[in-house]
């Protein structure tokens, strides 16, 4: 079974290559086509993940986190969620680049196996990044009014974070 595992990619590459050749595609072009399409994404990415890591680290820095964790302390001690992960509750709605930030800073900060680790991990996958998700496919269906939708998928949120803590404190 190891054996497999280890060639696996080189199968998969070896596959797509000879699969180009069939079909008569330049590989390597598209490979070079793809690439540069990579880098046009970066290029649009980078620039609001950098603006959104600095301000939550301006927050952070301020204070601000700290002081909503504290105000909200008693509440998430109540429903079971840890007080350190207000900032990934706060920031992982709007964006998971910057939610991945704030994780790998949780993760950092008390480490992976940590109940606040595992809380932020299993919340990164329990919830979405729910303002990007709604503009990218309310725009793209052109839908100007979201009614609903909003409320709801904050809602959503909210229940996924719940269940995070919830879970982690089940299993680990």
């Amino acid at each position: 079974m190891g054996l497999l595992f280890d060639l696996l990619m080189p199968l998969m590459l070896a596959g797509i290559a000879l699969y180009g050749m069939v079909r008569r595609v330049d590989v390597y072009d598209a490979v070079i086509h793809g690439a540069g399409d990579g880098l046009g994404v970066l290029y649009r990415i980078v620039p609001p993940l950098i603006a959104l890591l600095t301000a939550v680290s301006m927050l952070r820095a301020s204070g601000f986190l700290e002081l909503c964790a504290q105000a909200l302390a008693p509440v998430l001690d109540a429903l079971g969620i840890p007080p350190e992960t207000v900032a990934l509750m706060l920031v992982r709605p709007v964006s998971g680049s910057a939610a991945l930030g704030v994780g790998a800073d949780i993760l950092s900060t008390y480490g992976p196996d940590s109940t606040v680790g595992r809380t932020a991990a299993v919340m990164m996958g329990s919830t979405e990044t729910t303002f990007y998700t709604i503009a990218v496919y309310f725009g793209a269906a052109q839908i100007k009014k979201t009614r609903y939708a909003i409320p709801a998928a904050l809602c959503a949120d909210l229940v996924g974070f719940l269940a995070a803590a919830f879970a982690v404190r089940l299993f680990f």
